[in-house]
């Protein structure tokens, strides 16, 4: 995590991440297992803790009504839902925000602006299983990690996640 300071970028936060089981694309697909690469904006924070002291920013405690439409058929496609039904008859495909993983979470901005039907939905920064479990094409690290971010974002900052490797990115990899 990095926070600019005048005209240079101070690191505020170093810790490893996981990415999607199957790598990470500049041709991200819906369902692929891969990892979108560019950078993205921070959208909002969710999860199904409480807010964690000292967040400021915005946070939605998440239930067992809440949903990530994945389904490329449906006008929901790549948007959260809370929805009381039965979510099987709505949508052909949709994720649980209530899942484990998400004690807590962070919305990344991809594909949401517009939104493509099949280039890929559900991608969030959330809390990992271990650092040797991939994710499903989210970007994951350890939940104490996760908490620190929350705690640092900071709206009027227009924060940002910038996904990728030191091959795609290499002006960015400078340590």
């Amino acid at each position: 995590m990095y926070e600019k300071e005048g005209d240079s970028w101070r690191r505020t936060l170093k810790t490893s991440a996981v990415l999607g089981k199957n790598g990470s694309s500049g041709n991200k697909r819906e369902g692929d297992g891969k990892t979108p690469i560019g950078l993205y904006p921070l959208r909002d924070a969710f999860g199904i803790k409480t807010k964690p002291s000292k967040v400021n920013y915005p946070y939605t405690k998440t239930t067992k009504n809440d949903y990530w439409v994945d389904d490329p058929t449906s006008s929901d496609y790549n948007k959260g839902i809370t929805y009381k039904g039965d979510p099987s008859t709505k949508w052909n495909s949709f994720e649980r925000m209530s899942n484990s993983l998400y004690q807590y979470g962070v919305i990344i901005g991809y594909n949401d602006d517009p939104v493509i039907k099949g280039k890929g939905s559900a991608i969030f920064l959330h809390v990992w299983r271990n650092s040797a479990s991939p994710t499903l094409g989210c970007v994951a690290i350890a939940e104490t990690k996760l908490v620190n971010v929350l705690q640092n974002l900071k709206v009027e900052k227009n924060p940002h996640i910038l996904i990728g490797t030191k091959a795609s990115n290499p002006t960015v990899y400078t340590e």
